[in-house]
């Protein structure tokens, strides 16, 4: 179809087809993965929302989503898997995550290989996946790329919704420069952390429209601003508050232009009520909110993603003045499950675990420790149905179109099949490598311990 006779012209059209031909071959397999049917056999069903259980059920997954669920026997070209009477449940979610910084050190985090960095995050993000978690939304680092080798099935991991770096100000939580460091060149060379992806510092409403924008640009999922202080931070104090309502606002306008929100960082009332004046759509933590801040949420159907800290175990590779701004957090925690509840607050579930494995690893042990307020299925349905919910808030820009968090009809096949139930024992989701048997995605299967499995 056409010719080439000089030798570098041919080396380079060579090098273009092997490309595209690696390419088409490395498709295959994923194509394949995605037209194969898995039947379900004699499963009682979880579906995300219901705190009681189905009577046995069969569900037949094809192209990934769940085609069919019957009572009576179904019949297809598809592996099928006795469930023996255990139960079928959604994959968990996580809405507070930050897939890039859970296994580094701090200090590693910002200053760290960026090549070793993302390998430890494909570990981790494989290490999550079968715990369960089939979905995450990341509130924070370079997560783009990660996202991208889940997808195209490089990397074994969970669905990634983005928020890509953290947009703070100078002296706010996200901001890792040290006093050495200052004073910030107005818009001179950009700091460690803003180069990495990790956070930008944005002093000005016109700033933060344009890191915003950077951040959808990318890929970001939601927006995510620090709008009071922080606990891993070296030099942000709880009790602050941070951008301005005008600051905050053109973040607002910038995401909602894409068809998305703003989530933001804030445990004060100031932060969290000055937030809500400019439009954000979701508050991260709030420990140390107040009634009139609870109730304001309530009314305006703000969504509240925080977290069950009871301990100090998430501040153990911190400095002691950062262990003593969780233990503020820690104190609140009681109060911000009591006033959600209270005033029927939209919540989230999510662990935001930060620079720990060993932490990570009991990733659904926090998921179970929500009894201490809900009930078992109430904790499980916040960390299925409800958080697949608050992913939808992304409209347009949500990678992944399709029901998450259910199991029904239609929605994406994202299931657990629990050795177990649940329900009575949510304790067995603190365990997953024992009590998860199946563990699938988008109707793959990444774990399946069950012998016997055959063509039908």
């Amino acid at each position: 179809m056409f010719e080439v006779r000089k030798p570098g012209c041919i080396f380079i059209v060579f090098v273009l087809l092997v490309a595209i031909g690696v390419s088409l071959v490395a498709s295959r397999p994923a194509q394949a993965q995605q037209n194969s049917a898995v039947l379900f056999q004699n499963v009682r069903i979880f579906d995300g929302r219901n705190s009681t259980l189905s009577a046995p059920f069969n569900v037949l997954i094809r192209n990934g989503k769940i085609e069919k669920i019957s009572a009576a026997p179904l019949t297809a070209d598809a592996q099928a898997i006795d469930g023996g009477n255990r139960v079928l449940m959604p994959g968990l979610i996580d809405a507070h995550w930050h897939a890039m910084l859970v296994r580094p050190t701090p200090a590693a985090a910002i200053a760290g290989d960026v090549g070793y960095l993302n390998l430890q995050a494909a570990a981790e993000a494989t290490a999550t996946l079968m715990r369960g978690f089939t979905t995450v939304r990341d509130m924070g680092g370079p997560s783009f790329g990660l996202k991208r080798a889940i997808d195209e099935d490089l990397v074994a991991g969970p669905r990634i919704y983005p928020s890509g770096a953290m947009i703070t100000i100078s002296g706010g939580h996200g901001d890792f420069r040290q006093l050495s460091d200052l004073p910030r060149t107005i818009g001179g060379m950009l700091s460690r952390m803003e180069l990495i992806g990790g956070s930008m510092v944005a002093d000005s409403p016109d700033e933060v429209r344009v890191r915003a924008r950077e951040q959808l640009m990318q890929g970001a999922t939601q927006v995510k601003l620090t709008a009071g202080g922080g606990v891993a931070s070296p030099f942000s104090p709880l009790d602050v508050s941070t951008f301005t309502e005008p600051e905050l606002r053109a973040a607002v306008e910038a995401a909602e232009n894409w068809g998305t929100y703003v989530a933001v960082h804030a445990y004060t009332p100031v932060a969290i009520q000055r937030s809500i004046a400019a439009g954000a759509k979701c508050v991260e933590h709030g420990h140390l909110m107040d009634e009139a801040s609870a109730r304001l949420m309530a009314e305006k159907g703000i969504w509240l993603s925080t977290q069950p800290f009871l301990d100090l175990a998430g501040a153990a590779a911190l400095g002691p003045s950062e262990q003593d701004k969780m233990q503020q957090v820690v104190t609140g925690t009681d109060r911000v499950y009591a006033l959600a509840k209270k005033y029927k607050i939209k919540t989230a579930f999510g662990t935001d675990v930060l620079f720990s494995k060993a932490l990570a690893e009991r990733q659904g042990a926090m998921l179970a420790d929500l009894t201490r307020w809900y009930t078992p299925a109430e904790a499980l349905a916040m960390a299925t149905s409800a958080n697949g919910e608050l992913l939808s808030l992304s409209g347009p820009r949500n990678p992944y179109p399709g029901k998450l968090g259910v199991v029904e009809e239609g929605a994406l096949a994202d299931l657990l099949l629990v050795d177990g139930n649940p329900i009575e024992n949510i304790k067995l989701v603190a365990d997953p490598a024992k009590n998860f048997v199946v563990i699938m995605k988008g109707g793959k299967i990444y774990k399946n311990t069950l012998a016997g499995d055959s063509r039908r």
